[in-house]
């Protein structure tokens, strides 16, 4: 009977998420400091990762929103002449993913953001990083430890089906 506890524990241990590791930081096709653009320049997450209607997840930015600065910042630079390269191809910078909900969580920044909810609740210190790695679990015990902390609903129904 002990032994069938400990497995299940694991077993719901591992569903939720708990004891894991987070995952190195994936070798981006161009550099990019957060702790530089975020920290030093005091820009807004929000002036990169717009947050179009109907406002349930952030965007990428495009590569012409880059370069409104890099047209005339370190333009001397071969990450910056990269970044043009796509920009002139019209192409997007093939960011690897760090962060991913699971297609069957129900997520909305804009719901989020309207409750008092920050980017480093959920995406870490990123004015503070040279380089991204997922250090905030996207598991479903990081969030319902987030939700029962801001005493945010925590019922199943609330993430895992769409609400309109």
């Amino acid at each position: 009977m002990r032994a069938a506890v400990l497995i299940l524990g694991a077993a719901i241990a591992a569903w939720i998420g708990l004891g894991q590791t987070p995952p190195p930081a994936p070798e981006q096709p161009i550099p990019y400091s957060h702790k530089h653009h975020v920290g030093t320049l005091k820009l807004q997450c929000t002036f990169c990762h717009e947050n179009k209607d109907p406002g349930e997840a952030m965007g990428i930015p495009a590569t012409a929103k880059c370069m409104g600065c890099h047209k005339s910042v370190k333009t001397d630079s071969p990450h910056i002449q990269k970044l043009a390269g796509f920009n002139e191809q019209n192409r997007p910078v093939p960011w690897k993913r760090i962060y991913q909900i699971p297609s069957f969580v129900f997520f909305s920044h804009k719901a989020h953001i309207s409750a008092g909810g920050t980017c480093t609740d959920c995406h870490g210190a990123v004015a503070e990083r040279e380089v991204l790695r997922k250090e905030v679990p996207t598991n479903m015990g990081a969030c319902m430890d987030c939700h029962q902390k801001k005493k945010a609903p925590n019922d199943c129904a609330f993430c895992h089906e769409a609400r309109n």
